[in-house]
């Protein structure tokens, strides 16, 4: 069985009210998938024919609000990252976090066991720039730093326009804004593109930061921009790639968007979207409760017959 990984930064589930714009924004797509429901914390425990939504804690047991760099780290390492160190630490990963994702990072796991992996974001040209160098510093992501460790490549607009990646904003738009010769897409095209990559590999992420971005904004019209492009991408997503041989698994590090009345983390419990085959996903659920959980759930996933 096939995994297709989809981080979305800053996403956690939210309550039914005014603050929560995934209960304010119309997703069609995501109603479709869940029979009717949006993506707030009471539909957590949902279980239909094409999908399973659970919660996950974010906290993992470690007092102050759930942060980028401990929660992804928890889910690229399988380890308790705040526990570790202490606190949780947002931004990027520091030396100590570096050196746990050096040796238990998921894609040096995973090709360990031999299985064929791939990181479909696409990068600008300056940071082939620092590439070159080694990456030196601490101002890089986990996703990141779990590819060069995993000894993966690294994609540039060049294999972008080729079809071989997708930049972060799925659109291009960024990239355009930016001056570079890149074709605008939908995000149907980009979920079309992703499936057909994810279907050359065993295990395929992607990233999606921009919803962490508009929750720090608390600004509910770039935050229903950021929503209907997710759930556009994310049902475009879940029609383009085959159950019977590929899981789409949707996940989140901690809350921010669902929250606008204020611009800081939440301390609610983050959404895992299951979207595939019913036994699977009966297999895998009792085994999710918090992001360390999560790549064992892969792991599980990629070993299912």
């Amino acid at each position: 069985m096939r995994l297709l990984f989809i981080f979305i930064d800053g996403v956690g589930l939210g309550k039914d009210r005014p603050s929560n714009p995934f209960a304010k924004v119309e997703t069609p797509g995501l109603a479709g998938i869940l029979e009717g429901r949006r993506l707030t914390e009471e539909s957590a425990g949902y279980d239909g024919p094409r999908a399973s939504l659970l919660s996950l804690d974010a906290t993992l047991g470690i007092p102050g609000l759930p942060q980028s760099a401990t929660g992804q780290a928890s889910i690229f390492s399988g380890v308790n990252a705040p526990a570790l160190l202490g606190r949780h630490l947002n931004g990027f990963p520091e030396q100590e976090l570096r050196m746990l994702l050096s040796v238990k990072g998921l894609f040096r796991q995973l090709k360990s066991r031999g299985f064929r992996t791939l990181f479909a974001n696409a990068y600008r040209p300056h940071f082939f720039e620092h590439l070159r160098r080694g990456l030196p510093g601490n101002r890089y992501s986990c996703s990141t730093l779990i590819t060069y460790y995993g000894g993966l490549p690294f994609y540039s607009l060049n294999d972008l326009k080729a079809g071989r990646a997708l930049y972060m904003d799925i659109t291009n738009d960024i990239l355009q804004r930016m001056g570079f010769d890149v074709p605008l897409i939908t995000p149907e095209n980009g979920a079309a593109r992703l499936a057909e990559i994810s279907n050359c590999n065993d295990f395929c992420l992607f990233e999606y930061f921009l919803s962490d971005l508009a929750g720090h904004m608390a600004d509910l019209p770039e935050a229903g921009r950021v929503i209907g492009i997710l759930d556009r991408f994310i049902a475009a997503l879940a029609k383009e790639v085959d159950s019977k041989e590929t899981m789409l698994m949707v996940t989140s590090d901690h809350g921010n968007l669902e929250d606008l009345s204020g611009r800081d983390h939440t301390y609610n419990r983050v959404p895992v979207l299951l979207i595939g085959d019913p036994s699977l996903r009966r297999f895998i659920k009792p085994g999710l409760n918090d992001l360390t959980d999560i790549l064992p759930a892969v792991q599980r996933v990629l070993g299912w017959h």
